[in-house]
């Protein structure tokens, strides 16, 4: 086995973390919503699967893209790398500083104020929306890596 087939393989297998524990949020809350008894439970526990697991895997797949591709000798210029790691930058500047922070305050003011108050509902809101954005972007940057098209 090739050092570039290990990192392949570790690479996908963080993107099947990554991708896969973003795409549950959705499931997550959407079930809650409809037992709120069971919503900060579940507020909390999307914000340990993101702090601890799907973050830092994304964190780790660029470092192994970047290995594959200084170890094949693959300019950063490609058009599906560049691209991709535009769209990173991009997820991860959204996610760490608005998707996260808003989670954080949408767990906040259900505890202080319910489910119903305002502020939660706003937050909640605007959590969805940057889910959805985040969605986007990443499901471009699956289809670089695996399509890679040329320009």
């Amino acid at each position: 086995m090739s050092l570039y087939s290990l990192l392949k393989f570790v690479h996908v297998l963080l993107a099947i973390v990554a991708v896969g524990f973003n795409a549950s949020y959705a499931i997550w809350i959407a079930r809650a919503a409809r037992e709120p008894a069971h919503l900060s439970h579940t507020l909390r526990g999307i914000k340990i699967l993101d702090d601890r697991f799907a973050n830092p895997a994304y964190g780790l797949l660029l470092l192994t893209g970047l290995a594959m591709t200084f170890l094949v000798k693959l300019p950063l210029t490609t058009f599906w790398v560049a691209g991709a790691l535009v769209l990173w930058l991009l997820a991860m500047g959204l996610g760490v500083g608005a998707y996260t922070p808003t989670l954080r305050r949408q767990i906040q003011a259900l505890e202080v104020g319910g489910a119903d108050s305002p502020e939660f509902q706003r937050l909640a809101q605007r959590g969805a929306i940057l889910g959805i954005i985040l969605a986007v972007i990443v499901i471009g940057i699956v289809f670089l890596m695996v399509v890679k098209p040329v320009l």
